[in-house]
């Protein structure tokens, strides 16, 4: 099993918001009021609902920090000379996470790539 750490960062309340989506008060206020347990829950149930057979998701760990999340991500481990390295299996799965979720999208800045 390879073991990934990444992280989400928050949105300022007075940054850009993403495309198609309003900014009011109450997004404001979701950000900065958040509960830290219900936060992890709900990034860990986007995650696992957007995770596919090929991710090899076996657990998430996420803990709420006041500016970010921080994510532990639990992959099956697989031949890396036939398949994309656990960094970027891990990114994938974040990255379609983050752009599914309008929640994830309105409170977290998009993810990093590897190497960034």
């Amino acid at each position: 099993m390879d073991v990934i750490y990444a992280a989400l960062h928050r949105r300022q309340s007075a940054g850009p918001v993403p495309s198609g989506e309003a900014a009011g008060a109450a997004e404001a206020a979701e950000v900065a009021e958040v509960d830290k347990a219900g936060e992890a829950a709900e990034v860990r149930a986007v995650l696992w609902a957007h995770a596919r057979p090929d991710d090899g998701l076996q657990h998430i760990t996420v803990r709420s920090e006041a500016d970010r999340v921080d994510l532990l991500v639990y992959l099956a481990s697989r031949d890396p000379a036939v398949d994309q390295d656990t960094l970027s299996r891990a990114h994938v799965l974040i990255a379609r996470g983050h752009q599914a979720s309008p929640l994830m999208r309105r409170r977290y800045q998009p993810p990093a790539p590897p190497g960034c």
